[in-house]
């Protein structure tokens, strides 16, 4: 049972379906976003620094209306899900609803299926000569690294104490900067980091592969059943993994593809 979802996500490489064997040797419009920022294992860390410069003066650009509408969105709608944590959570840690579903998507599968996946991608590329997926696969690493940066920052800021750690009948209202977990993994609940990891790498995935129809769906699908189990295991309030989503899907698309 505990490895089930590593093979899910190990289905990733069949995106290749449809490829030709070497892309690199196929004439590419100019245009084309998903050619437009280079990457490699040289490249990795200078553009890790390069993302984290843009993710960090974000801020700074909230003036546009284009950004601050969206952002505005996302803030108010972790507001609402905060204002709500009291209320559904109790429910996630007292039910043995989803005791099936739970044994399947373990925080230990979701960490395996994360790294499996951009892994998996960069070898069936290897292999099939593909530099398209080997550069996914590396994109991916490089917007899973951005997104563990961002949220042990978050998480060592707001220490937010997870519903696990709460009795099923005690305070869920009280969780902020109460924790004392390890710095270096992040000390609070806020955001998910299972589910930003997941995210940014399913948005890399169906950014690059977004011509053919199914792929969204299905690294979408995943990213957000992993999401899910953060709630049904009581790992995180679903406000957590709202903003974990949001910030995996923003880093991906906005810091590391910048489309």
């Amino acid at each position: 049972m505990k490895m089930r979802i590593a093979p899910l996500l190990l289905f990733l490489p069949v995106l290749a379906v449809g490829q030709p064997a070497d892309t690199s040797e196929q004439p590419v419009p100019a245009s084309d976003p998903e050619t437009e920022r280079p990457v490699s294992w040289k490249q990795l860390l200078p553009n890790i620094g390069s993302d984290q410069k843009k993710i960090w003066l974000f801020p700074l650009h909230l003036g546009q209306p284009n950004v601050f509408l969206p952002t505005a969105a996302v803030v108010g709608v972790t507001a609402g899900l905060v204002a709500l944590d009291p209320s559904d959570a109790p429910y996630f840690r007292r039910t043995t609803t989803f005791h099936s579903f739970n044994n399947v998507f373990t925080g230990s599968n979701a960490s395996y299926g994360i790294i499996a996946a951009p892994v998996a991608l960069y070898l069936t590329g290897l292999a099939r000569k593909n530099s398209k997926m080997q550069k996914t696969a590396l994109f991916a690493g490089e917007a899973v690294a951005n997104a563990e940066i961002v949220t042990t920052v978050f998480k060592d800021i707001d220490r937010r104490v997870r519903p696990a750690a709460i009795p099923p009948n005690g305070n869920f209202s009280d969780t902020w900067f109460e924790s004392s977990g390890s710095t270096l993994r992040g000390r609070g609940s806020f955001p998910s980091g299972h589910t930003i990891a997941a995210m940014s790498v399913a948005t890399v995935v169906a950014r690059q592969y977004r011509n053919h129809r199914w792929v969204p769906f299905l690294a979408y699908g995943l990213a957000g059943a992993i999401g899910f189990s953060r709630v049904t295991l009581s790992a995180h309030f679903i406000s957590d993994v709202f903003m974990g989503g949001a910030l995996g899907y923003s880093i991906s698309r906005f810091a590391v593809l910048r489309q």
